[in-house]
């Protein structure tokens, strides 16, 4: 299971985001940004988040997850679409050199802190 991870590089990029001079910080929720082809599972996700978040301003959470969609450039003509399947080749001119511009992310976009 990757998620647990995932979870923990997601831990350590939030609290190294937090401001050495707050006292007592409280993450309540941690805004992510997912691709679809990075093959992660949500609820596996939050389970690893509940282990690994025990005894730090991250425990209790709130995940919100933003779905990214797999965006796809073609090399030849430039013209970008998303795709939901495994075939990438070009709508236009039907090319298959294509450069994938998201989908494969696994990012936090924000954080809210307790007052």
């Amino acid at each position: 299971m990757h998620e647990m991870g995932i979870a923990e590089q997601l831990v350590r990029i939030a609290l190294d985001a937090i401001p050495e001079d707050m006292e007592n910080p409280r993450v309540e929720v941690l805004n992510l940004r997912i691709g679809k082809l990075a093959s992660v599972v949500e609820h596996s996700l939050t389970f690893c988040l509940e282990i690994v978040t025990k005894d730090t301003p991250l425990e209790n959470v709130k995940l919100v997850i933003e779905d990214v969609p797999v965006k796809i450039r073609c090399l030849a003509c430039k013209k970008e679409w998303e795709v939901d399947t495994p075939m990438f080749k070009c709508p236009d001119c039907e090319d298959t050199e294509v450069k994938m511009l998201s989908g494969r992310e696994i990012e936090i976009s924000s954080m809210e802190l307790a007052d």
